[in-house]
């Protein structure tokens, strides 16, 4: 199983706009839908998004979390507009 820390940090070091644009990421595992939850918040925008466990591994073997990438745009684009 992946440890919660080390894949949030790897998020951040993957997406570094997320530190950059002030966008907070939390990680939690949902048992029930076997999948990592990924909530992003910047001022009073969230979006939340589910890594299932194969990408979460990509992302912690250096490849780059393509779906979590878009989510991350969608963010700031919301934020943006």
């Amino acid at each position: 199983m992946i440890d919660r820390e080390e894949l949030c940090e790897k998020i951040k070091s993957i997406h570094p706009e997320i530190g950059e644009c002030g966008i907070d990421v939390d990680v939690d595992w949902d048992e029930a839908k076997k999948a990592w939850i990924v909530d992003l918040k910047k001022d009073n925008h969230e979006l939340k998004t589910h890594l299932e466990p194969e990408d979460a591994d990509g992302c912690m073997g250096g490849k780059q979390c393509v779906s979590l990438g878009l989510q991350i745009a969608q963010l700031k684009a919301n934020i943006e507009a």
